[in-house]
């Protein structure tokens, strides 16, 4: 059982059944742009992760707080002692790019604003991952290299790792990397490791994938379906069943029924908060909630599935500005 990350969360758990407002505003798409900012140019199935785990932001610190307390797991023990854990799939998968998920902790406004709008403006979120893509590359950041293949389908940019065994995660200032500058989000935290001072862009580490591909939440179970927009998990639409976030349009349309997770997936109102984080667009998150499904989704158009399970593991070294693999 994860330790509880904070008192507080509990508390609030308990103190609080009433939804967060549904009022809120829909972002507008210069507000998605820099929302996505940090992610859109991570590979395809890791921006898949990220949203699909940004919709339990409850569950992010408590796999963080948990993974710090378990630095000693290493590998395929590190994945059977994850794999124990009520974690959605998605925060499970994470625990493979620890840097990643702490980011995710750390930006906690952040994340839980990025959860709200994937539920609420799941296309428009995905459009401007490609927008942004779209400039970094005119902005000449964007380019394959020996870490990443960096593709064009149609109108559509696909990310992917150059090899399968290893993804690199790319560093790169958010707010500079994509040519005219952005804002920067509020409180934003730098976590190290992930991000490059200036505009340009480099690799660090990369992360053997290979000790994880046992498990039904690992890789290559996951990616992105561009032509409906939506998230694949295991070749089936993505569904989070998370009762952190509204989706407001349903809620209205029901009458004031609330919804949990994505698309309106019915559930319970316990675990909403009505407070706000700083720099939220609806109401912050509160309570451990479980879960994660997929509906049927067809995955025909253009798509980006992660790579296979082919060994591996580990940390490795890589260069800039896409020297150097992990060999």
């Amino acid at each position: 059982m994860l330790a509880t990350a904070s008192g507080g969360f509990a508390a609030q758990a308990d103190q609080s059944s009433t939804p967060p407002s549904v009022q809120a505003a829909q972002q507008t798409p210069e507000q998605l742009q820099q929302l996505v900012a940090p992610i859109a140019l991570y590979p395809d199935a890791l921006v898949a992760q990220i949203l699909a785990a940004a919709t339990y932001p409850d569950q992010i610190v408590e796999a963080d707080r948990w993974l710090e307390q378990h630095k000693d797991l290493k590998g395929e023990e590190l994945g059977k002692e994850v794999d124990k854990q009520p974690l959605d799939p998605s925060v499970k998968a994470l625990v493979e790019f620890p840097s990643v998920l702490a980011n995710m902790d750390k930006n906690l406004s952040w994340t839980s604003s990025l959860g709200d709008a994937y539920v609420n403006q799941e296309q428009q979120v995905m459009d401007a991952v490609q927008v942004m893509r779209d400039r970094a590359e005119k902005a000449g950041n964007l380019k394959s290299t020996s870490q990443e293949k960096v593709s064009t389908q149609g109108q559509t940019i696909v990310i992917e790792p150059a090899d399968p065994e290893v993804v690199y995660v790319p560093q790169y200032d958010p707010w500079l990397v994509y040519g005219e500058p952005l804002g920067v989000w509020p409180g934003w935290y730098w976590y190290p490791g992930l991000y490059l001072e200036g505009p340009g862009m480099e690799f660090g580490f990369g992360f053997g994938i290979g000790f994880f591909g046992e498990f039904g939440w690992g890789w290559g179970h996951w990616g992105y379906d561009w032509h409906h927009h939506g998230i694949m998990f295991d070749h089936h639409g993505y569904v989070s069943h998370s009762r952190v976030f509204v989706n407001r349009e349903h809620f209205n349309a029901a009458g004031g029924v609330h919804g949990g997770g994505a698309r309106g997936f019915a559930g319970g109102q316990h675990g909403f908060s009505s407070h706000s984080q700083a720099g939220t667009h609806s109401g912050a998150f509160s309570g451990f909630n479980h879960g994660g499904a997929t509906r049927g989704f067809s995955s025909r158009g253009q798509s980006s599935v992660g790579g296979g399970f082919h060994g591996g593991g580990g940390f490795h070294g890589g260069g800039g500005h896409g020297g150097g693999g992990h060999r």
